[in-house]
């Protein structure tokens, strides 16, 4: 990332996600371990949840916690290879990665510190239906991934439309 402007950005996102994700966390541990707070009635409290697997309860078993460590560091491998190769202009897949690293290194922080897993505290419930319980990491995540698919599936259209007039310069040659 020799780029000033790309790491700035990369880097300033980045890292806010992770130290809001901790401090959250920290504040979450410290307060709703006696009980949980309600804050819009019955459709958000928060509540302290201790997740020793994936996203939405996934489970592997009692090596869950290495499995998911390992995932995490070659995603985080992969996800940098993305942000060197990303344009300095491209400021929008720039945040996109920087959130989903961002949130990627929030929990990864949690499965490092304590074998009870990552810390999860939002609770969300629309009438009987209640989303799984999530935190600061997580929404970092969920809102990269999708702006990155965005990102990606824009690109795939803009390669297609090139591979399209491409070949259809080359059939007017002929």
């Amino acid at each position: 990332m020799a780029n000033g402007i790309r790491s700035r950005l990369f880097w300033t996102i980045g890292v806010s996600v992770v130290v809001l994700d901790f401090v959250t966390k920290q504040i979450a541990v410290a307060q709703l371990s006696r009980a949980p707070v309600r804050v819009l009635g019955d459709w958000l409290l928060l509540r302290l949840v201790y997740n020793p697997g994936a996203a939405f309860g996934v489970h592997v078993g009692e090596y869950s916690r290495w499995v998911f460590m390992s995932l995490a560091i070659i995603a985080l491998g992969v996800l940098g290879s993305m942000v060197v190769r990303s344009a300095r202009t491209d400021w929008f897949r720039l945040t996109a990665l920087a959130l989903v690293c961002a949130g990627a290194v929030g929990n990864l922080v949690d499965r490092f510190r304590s074998a009870r897993g990552v810390v999860d505290f939002i609770d969300v419930y629309i009438g009987p239906l209640h989303w799984p319980t999530f935190n600061v990491a997580d929404m970092a995540v969920t809102c990269g991934a999708i702006a990155l698919a965005v990102v990606l599936w824009q690109e795939g259209e803009k390669d297609q439309r090139a591979a399209r007039s491409g070949k259809s310069g080359e059939m007017a040659e002929a």
